[in-house]
């Protein structure tokens, strides 16, 4: 029961972006995949939902390989974007109906679950409210809600905070630490570090298309030569300094 990325090599037109990829998340646990723009975040997360074919390497699902058998790999995982996806025509309420469906939902059990998200993120009187409506920060907590409705195995978490309230921030951090007490894996990248760290321990560092590191932030701090009272800022100067003294 794990996600496993193995030897990944991937991108565009046959032109490699990610370079030998190694991931491991076990359920239970966290992973913040951070790095500057143009690192390689998007195209990994491309790959891990199968919107990109793997130039090397296999990417499995509690051993679900996603090449061979897409559609079960994809039924375990949830996505939320960085730019929220929402159809025009549909309301609130068909949203999260079309969300049951795809998944294979018991449709009253998940409203039960839905009515409780949908309270958190002050949304549950907007039920037939078409997305136009919505301004950016209410179409992601949509995104959030579809998410943890369909109580994948496996979710993917893109530059969440963008847009979201102080309240709704904290809401979704509580959420990310009860998938994780509930075994749950979960991936995410951020670069607002000081949000992220309260529901993920260790961090996987892209740089230039491959890992450099793994660990906590400490363990990060400490491999690019910061100081334990750094601002988090200072991780992406040291990148940006690697970076150009490699270039």
């Amino acid at each position: 029961m794990t996600l496993k990325i193995e030897h990944l090599t991937g991108g565009y037109t046959g032109v490699p972006v990610i370079k030998d990829i190694n991931l491991e998340i076990k359920p239970g646990e966290a992973l913040g995949l951070i790095g500057l723009n143009g690192a390689g975040k998007s195209t990994t997360i491309k790959h891990i939902l199968g919107l990109l074919r793997p130039q090397k390497g296999k990417i499995l699902l509690n051993d679900v390989n996603l090449t061979m058998q897409p559609t079960k790999f994809k039924r375990q995982v949830a996505y939320i974007p960085e730019t929220p996806v929402l159809y025009p025509e549909l309301t609130l309420k068909e949203h999260l109906e079309l969300t049951m469906l795809s998944y294979g939902l018991d449709a009253n059990k998940s409203w039960d679950r839905a009515h409780e998200l949908l309270k958190m993120f002050r949304l549950d009187d907007k039920l037939d409210w078409l997305p136009i409506h919505f301004s950016k920060g209410m179409r992601q907590k949509v995104m959030i809600v579809s998410a943890f409705l369909a109580d994948t195995s496996l979710l993917v978490i893109d530059e969440p905070f963008t847009g979201l309230d102080p309240l709704a921030v904290a809401n979704l951090i509580d959420l990310i630490k009860q998938a994780i007490a509930n075994d749950k894996m979960v991936l995410m990248t951020t670069h607002v570090l000081a949000d992220a760290q309260q529901a993920i321990s260790n961090y996987a560092v892209l740089n230039r298309g491959t890992i450099e590191v793994i660990g906590s932030l400490q363990e990060i701090r400490q491999h690019y030569g910061l100081k334990p009272d750094d601002p988090f800022d200072q991780l992406y100067l040291a990148l940006n300094r690697e970076d150009n003294g490699n270039a």
